[in-house]
């Protein structure tokens, strides 16, 4: 019997062991999409205790909390952080087979070399310890980054953002770079027509664009388009139910931004094609200007509205949607390629039932330009766990070139959260490992080390040019 969490943890064999020791460990990570956010780096911020780093906004564990009969007091209420790491401490044991158990325990381990089972029994002397260590300069927020080897951060931005916190970091010196990313979510969601306005009226003023028509207002969004690419900026991100695509002519659209300027609430027809012209330009920038687009498909969000008023959105009461991807996603790639304007385009799944859909739609559009200039990417937020990432890694063998993988990333919130890059390559290496003891590859462990190194590092440090 194997010991929890051992050197060896999810390696089930020599080769896998070889793989991971000799080839995987050691890479630097590339973290091209998270959610971190830049005022803590750049003011290189000195958590208090564990509940702080931890805690705080960790929808993963307020929801398995919730689940275990926790009160709200104690998740995003007004308890002690002592009293709200007490709550976790006791839900622990209790998410046995949950990825939150494995990943509570790598980063107890990696960060704090704390390798005691947390527990209602532990969690004193653990809370203790750690809140100690977070303490003093060696657990500085930047000091974490370099521990875990990391090479790059991109993290989330709105196009209204500053971007100052990223300009102070560039100016400091700091050796990581921390780059922004371009997400216009909140740009072309006309939902509720009184908070688009306030957005529209926000873009405006971050612009110095006064904005009266559809054409103002595409003006002011590539003012900030170019802001950021000179701020060092390489990559746009869209979290999307799903891909727009209902056509209108510019005459059509103008009237549709003018009708909910006015605050008048859009037809449902009306809302998609604004959404979708607003993907198309977006897109096309993008590729002006050789960014990589990426495009987070499925998740239904603020489900539960009593509590999403309350609390406000990434609170944990969004799920898996049921939409359907296919037909949309490839109109949407095939008119940018049929006007040469396709740049690299990384497509993520929540559902997994879409799993073969994505691993095949990549390749419709992979012209030998770049290679992987389509990519699949990692198992996003519900499917990030061994089960989730296992399934991707095999679609994508089955039916693409995993080999030009771009591999993982973090989308956490939590600068406690690299150790699931070390979680996905164990996984990466154990499958490959398993399948040369079972004579399925060649035993030829320097080329396959080779091509674990590429998915761990050297494809995202080529792909994004970073």
């Amino acid at each position: 019997m194997k010991n929890f969490l051992d050197d060896n943890f999810l390696l089930n064999n020599k080769t896998a062991e070889t793989l991971y020791h000799q080839y995987a460990k050691d890479m630097p990570i590339i973290d091209y999409h998270c959610h971190l956010p830049p005022n803590h780096i750049a003011n290189n911020t000195q958590f208090e205790n564990l509940t702080q780093i931890w805690l705080y906004g960790d929808h993963y564990k307020w929801r398995a909390m919730r689940t275990n009969g926790v009160d709200e007091h104690f998740i995003t209420g007004t308890a002690s952080d002592k009293d709200k790491f007490l709550q976790w401490a006791k839900t622990v044991p209790y998410t046995l087979r949950n990825p939150l158990y494995h990943w509570t325990h790598l980063e107890l381990q990696r960060y704090f070399d704390v390798h005691t089972v947390l527990n209602e029994q532990t969690a004193n002397k653990i809370y203790d310890e750690c809140s100690e260590k977070l303490r003093s300069p060696e657990y500085s927020v930047k000091n974490l980054l370099r521990k875990m080897n990391v090479h790059t951060v991109c993290t989330t931005d709105d196009p209204i953002d500053s971007l100052e916190y990223h300009q102070q970091l560039k100016n400091d010196g700091f050796e990581i770079p921390i780059l922004p990313a371009y997400r216009p979510d909140a740009a072309m969601n006309p939902d509720n027509p009184v908070n688009f306005n306030k957005y529209v009226d926000a873009v405006a003023t971050a612009s110095a664009i006064t904005i009266n028509s559809y054409d103002d207002y595409l003006a002011a969004l590539k003012n900030r388009h170019d802001y950021f690419t000179a701020n060092g900026c390489k990559v746009s991100d869209h979290g999307l139910e799903e891909m727009y695509v209902t056509p209108a002519d510019e005459a059509t659209v103008a009237q549709i931004f003018l009708k909910v300027r006015n605050g008048a609430t859009l037809t449902l027809t009306e809302n998609h094609q604004l959404r979708a012209a607003l993907l198309q330009q977006f897109a096309e920038w993008d590729h002006e200007k050789g960014w990589i687009q990426q495009y987070h498909l499925g998740a239904i969000r603020n489900n539960n509205t009593r509590m999403a008023t309350k609390l406000g959105a990434d609170t944990g009461w969004d799920s898996i949607g049921d939409f359907s991807h296919a037909k949309a996603t490839a109109t949407f790639l095939n008119k940018l390629d049929t006007n040469n304007k396709l740049t690299k385009t990384i497509l993520y799944n929540l559902n997994p039932a879409d799993n073969e859909l994505m691993a095949t739609m990549i390749g419709n559009f992979n012209d030998g330009s770049a290679a992987g200039k389509i990519q699949w990417g990692s198992a996003w937020w519900f499917l990030d766990q061994k089960d989730g990432m296992t399934k991707q890694i095999n679609a994508l063998s089955n039916m693409g070139l995993l080999s030009k993988f771009v591999g993982m990333l973090t989308d956490s919130r939590s600068f406690l959260s690299y150790p699931r890059h070390e979680y996905f390559r164990r996984l990466l290496c154990n499958m490959f490992g398993e399948e040369i003891e079972n004579g399925e590859l060649p035993n030829d462990i320097e080329w396959t080390g080779s091509i674990i190194k590429d998915i761990c590092f050297n494809n995202a440090q080529t792909y994004f040019n970073f």
